[in-house]
């Protein structure tokens, strides 16, 4: 007999403890015959808080995280079962509003129910002083870092500074606004036909020559450009009228 139908009078000659193993993807909880009945809030929580601690970003420690674990329906009469084991449903992510499965896998019956949850991530993040209009050129003076929701939206925060400064807004950027992935991309520096410098690397050494661009020229990125003999070749564009090509 499991401990989710033990008989009150029966739980209290019980001497054996809930038992709990967490993993980021798989825990389970264990129970002995005649140990009390596990929650499972609590245990959902505790293993949704330690999953989702484990996912942060690359890079990101320190997050604050914030977990709300909903209940079941009351209806529900869960036959017992003495391994538990929570689970993220597929599709789901472990930030937000998600839902996080509990199935039995050691039972007389096998049940596999779903909790709604919530997960919030709480850290610093920079944020936007005052609107910015599509187009323009962010600067430091743009954003300034407060503590964030990480979790509130599914876009990627753009934490490292050189991520934005200098990049150009994709759309209206408005006051309070976290700066996500898809908020800003590299400035268009140069257009075709514009005078730019070509810069060879090989192996010990370096050679500049002038060359036109034949393509717009985005930091980062690959522009096409006409040498003075006339050969065609591609290089990545360093600053506003510099390209690189290796030899």
């Amino acid at each position: 007999m499991s401990c989710l139908t033990q008989p009150r009078s029966f739980l209290s000659r019980c001497a054996a403890a809930v038992c709990w193993v967490g993993a980021v993807f798989a825990a389970g909880a264990a129970c002995a015959q005649g140990a009390p009945a596990p929650d499972l809030q609590a245990m959902t929580q505790s293993w949704l808080r330690n999953a989702a601690a484990a996912a942060q970003p690359a890079g990101v420690a320190g997050l604050r995280m914030d977990v709300t674990v909903g209940s079941l329906d009351s209806r529900l009469k869960l036959a017992a079962c003495g391994n538990i084991e929570p689970y993220l449903p597929p599709g789901s992510r472990l930030w937000g509003r998600t839902r996080v499965g509990l199935r039995c896998v050691d039972g007389v019956s096998r049940w596999n129910v779903t909790l709604p949850v919530t997960v919030n991530a709480y850290g610093p993040a920079w944020v936007v002083k005052s609107p910015v209009p599509s187009g323009a050129v962010l600067t430091e003076n743009d954003l300034v870092e407060a503590e964030v929701n990480w979790a509130e939206d599914m876009s990627p925060v753009l934490r490292d500074r050189s991520l934005w400064v200098g990049q150009v807004a994709t759309r209206l950027l408005t006051t309070g606004q976290t700066l996500r992935q898809g908020m800003v991309k590299p400035a268009q520096v140069f257009q075709a036909g514009a005078q730019v410098r070509v810069v060879a690397q090989g192996t010990g050494f370096q050679i500049s020559s002038d060359a036109q661009a034949l393509s717009a020229g985005v930091v980062g990125e690959i522009a096409r450009v006409r040498m003075d003999n006339g050969r065609v070749t591609s290089g990545v564009v360093l600053d506003t009228r510099t390209v690189k090509i290796d030899l």
